[in-house]
């Protein structure tokens, strides 16, 4: 393999520079890249810039073969045998999977100088901590595209320092990584109602693969599977990814039976078949791959042309390795179909969400997506990057298109060519007076003015002063909180501050807004919302903090994607916004999901998922009677809206029904609607649709109705079927006998 193919780019060597950096102060760093930008390029060029033994860990033996290749494209061996590669310098460099390692830890006759973790979002496992307890001198580096846990723990037992690269965002619009198409099941769909029926968890908190099994490896899913890749990608080249192994060989069959050259790959593919089967995939010997979490890291296919999604997760790192495996950039390849049958958008919106990484990195915040409540409105679930309105057909929409998504790139604030990580705020001391202050690098920002700083957590810091008061602080030494009479202060997890008297006895400070709860408080959370539970009181982390007046347990708290409703027993109800600092009561709801609200100086506002406008006031009855005009006219609009979308809605589900036609494929027949496929060709015979509903012929003698999106309305079972235009099926019975069935 040619060196000339490794040739790095800027992003790449600032990336290898930055490492090389954060190893001047510390021993452990971890890498963060998105998948397809070229991490193990750059673990390559690291592993080139060492001397000394290297030892370069993978999760899948499969893995372990691509990494030896990718290094072979940075320097010349000689002597490959097992996983070992003898350098032709002062260089040993050792490759191997981690269950390798494990096996052969006692037998092992060497000690790196660096330990290379691949995929190291895995190092968290008792297999990896045991290689920094072996080798408690050697430097280590982490390479991952997902730096977090569903359980939200950190990597800084394992890792000093992280560095991350550009976002998601940032790649497609440098030309790095390519652009895609998004489309997604509607909030309504058959297959959500399924998924939000999931109610089992496994131990690693994702749904249950048992119950995700029972509930969509059925025929009826697979079949809307199959109907939604041939709208969105029909022909095309692409991996499914699905639940099980039964899951996918269930959709692989399904879909070569429809004529689509598919095969299933699992944990049970001999290593060679499988090896073959990727061959016959990446040559364009076969179109669609089905697998089980066996491309979800490594593997490196450019010409993915589209990714269907058929298993929901609640994983961050699961839906960002799958989506990930389409968006690597090759000649000719202008966009990726990313087809999410499961509703991962709804769970944690599209790929170029901006994550917070650092704070993931630090078990702050959970890699895990929340389940949206169901009942809100379309419209709640798709935010500024929609242009399209998801059609009616089969259950899917799409969410955006690639050409949109560019233009709305480009629309964006341009970022740091790297993001720069901020140094950490320490303490110093001063050795004259034996007090500390804060400095951040070699910046002194405070003067040494603290007695003790019990603990600092990004740009806050818990101390005490020498006349024995203590308090939280910030970078500056500005003073944000004061206690007496502390025995010890630390950061806690969910932001609190955990203070523990000089009696012995512990409270609490919520970081959010300071206030102090002398029990631990517990923390509810509803999407990106979080409530506190104290006793049997709810108090909200806002600045104005709400508190409830009756029991927690009596409040119906429901999550509405840009605000969460509390309604008390009394019948108030009060809305907590994103990122605002008080709570309000709901005066009005109105149609298209937005609300009336007003504050506690009876001013009144138009919510919306874009902010709050200005609507009057209550201060005069000159000023009410302008308001409750205004807040009238705005109902009366937005009823009007819902009207003529709804009219326009149905004008588009008619002018559906007048163009669906049958076709055919070899002996079999379906619906079409212009180029698009509704039901594919399954049946034996299909008559003319006649308004929304259309009779089909299963077997021989064996007629059913349908309607024009595939739904079965009456099984095929009858010898003959007439379809009225009121509305009605003029059924045949075997035993000649008719019976006329009103159609739903």
């Amino acid at each position: 393999m040619s060196k000339q193919l490794f040739l790095l780019r800027d992003y790449q060597k600032e990336t290898v520079r930055r490492v090389f950096q954060e190893w001047k102060t510390c021993r452990s760093v971890m890498v963060q890249m998105p998948t397809g930008t070229g991490k193990t390029h750059v673990l390559a060029s690291v592993v080139n810039g060492i001397s000394g033994t290297v030892l370069i860990v993978a999760h899948r033996i499969e893995l372990v073969e691509q990494i030896r290749e990718t290094v072979n494209g940075f320097r010349s061996f000689a002597g490959a045998q097992d996983d070992k590669i003898n350098a032709q310098d002062d260089k040993t460099i050792r490759v191997a999977s981690i269950q390798g390692i494990a096996r052969r830890m006692d037998s092992l006759d060497f000690t790196p100088d660096l330990v290379v973790i691949d995929e190291a979002h895995h190092a968290l496992a008792k297999t990896y901590r045991i290689l920094w307890e072996k080798w408690p001198k050697a430097k280590f580096l982490g390479l991952t595209a997902t730096p977090c846990r569903m359980n939200r723990s950190g990597f800084t037992d394992l890792f000093d320092r992280l560095v991350i690269s550009w976002s998601i965002a940032e790649f497609i619009e440098r030309g790095v990584l390519s652009a895609f198409d998004y489309a997604s099941i509607r909030a309504n769909s058959a297959d959500q109602r399924l998924i939000d029926s999931l109610e089992k968890r496994g131990a690693d908190g994702d749904y249950q693969v048992k119950e995700m099994n029972e509930v969509l490896n059925r025929r009826p899913s697979i079949e809307r599977l199959y109907r939604s890749m041939m709208q969105f990608a029909e022909g095309k080249k692409g991996i499914v990814y699905a639940i099980s192994i039964d899951h996918a060989r269930s959709i692989a069959d399904y879909y070569s039976q429809q004529g689509v050259k598919a095969a299933a790959i699992d944990s049970r593919t001999p290593q060679q078949v499988r090896k073959q089967l990727v061959e016959e995939f990446k040559a364009g010997g076969l179109q669609v791959l089905v697998n089980v979490d066996v491309f979800s890291e490594g593997f490196d296919c450019p010409d993915v042309e589209f990714v269907q999604m058929a298993r929901p997760t609640l994983s961050l790192a699961k839906y960002l390795q799958q989506v990930g495996r389409g968006l690597r950039r090759t000649a000719g390849k202008e966009t990726c179909m990313l087809i999410d049958n499961v509703g991962l958008y709804r769970v944690f919106g599209l790929p170029v969400v901006d994550w917070d990484w650092e704070r993931m990195f630090r078990g702050e915040t959970a890699g895990k997506g929340q389940r949206l409540i169901q009942n809100a409105s379309e419209t709640m679930y798709f935010p500024q990057w929609q242009v399209e309105v998801p059609g009616t057909d089969m259950g899917m929409g799409l969410v955006i298109s690639h050409d949109r998504l560019l233009e709305r790139l480009t629309e964006l604030d341009k970022r740091p060519e790297i993001v720069q990580r901020t140094a950490e705020l320490k303490a110093w001391q001063d050795e004259v007076t034996g007090l500390w202050g804060l400095r951040r690098g070699r910046e002194r920002l405070t003067a040494a003015e603290y007695t003790t700083v019990f603990d600092i957590k990004e740009d806050q810091a818990a101390v005490r002063w020498p006349d024995n008061r203590c308090g939280l602080v910030d970078a500056t030494g500005n003073k944000r909180w004061e206690r007496s009479n502390c025995a010890t202060m630390r950061f806690g997890r969910n932001r609190f501050l955990v203070v523990e008297t000089a009696g012995g006895h512990t409270c609490y400070v919520d970081l959010c807004n300071l206030r102090t709860y002398e029990v631990k408080p517990e923390v509810k959370r509803y999407g990106s919302f979080e409530l506190l539970k104290v006793k049997h009181t709810c108090y909200s982390r806002t600045q104005e903090v709400y508190q409830s007046s009756v029991d927690f347990d009596s409040l119906v708290i429901t999550y509405r994607d840009y605000f969460l409703s509390i309604n008390e027993c009394n019948g108030q109800v009060y809305a907590l916004f994103t990122n605002d600092e008080d709570y309000y009561p709901i005066y009005r709801w109105l149609d298209d999901g937005t609300l009336v609200v007003s504050d506690k100086d009876k001013r009144f506002y138009h919510a919306t998922r874009e902010g709050k406008s200005y609507l009057g006031n209550r201060s005069t009855p000159e000023e009410w009677k302008k308001c409750s005009d205004a807040i009238e006219r705005l109902m009366e609009q937005t009823k009007n809206r819902i009207k003529k979308q709804e009219a326009e809605k149905k004008r588009q589900i008619q002018e559906n029904f007048r163009t669906a036609i049958p076709y055919q494929v070899g002996l079999k027949w379906g619906l079409k609607v212009g180029n698009r496929i509704t039901v594919p060709p399954i049946y034996r015979n299909v008559k003319p649709p006649v308004g929304k509903y259309c009779a089909v012929e299963m077997n021989y003698s064996q007629w059913g109705v349908i309607s024009i999106d595939g739904t079965v309305l009456i099984e095929p079972k009858y010898p003959d079927i007439i379809i009225e235009n009121n509305g009605t099926a003029l059924l045949t019975q075997v035993t000649g006998k008719k019976v006329t069935v009103k159609l739903k």
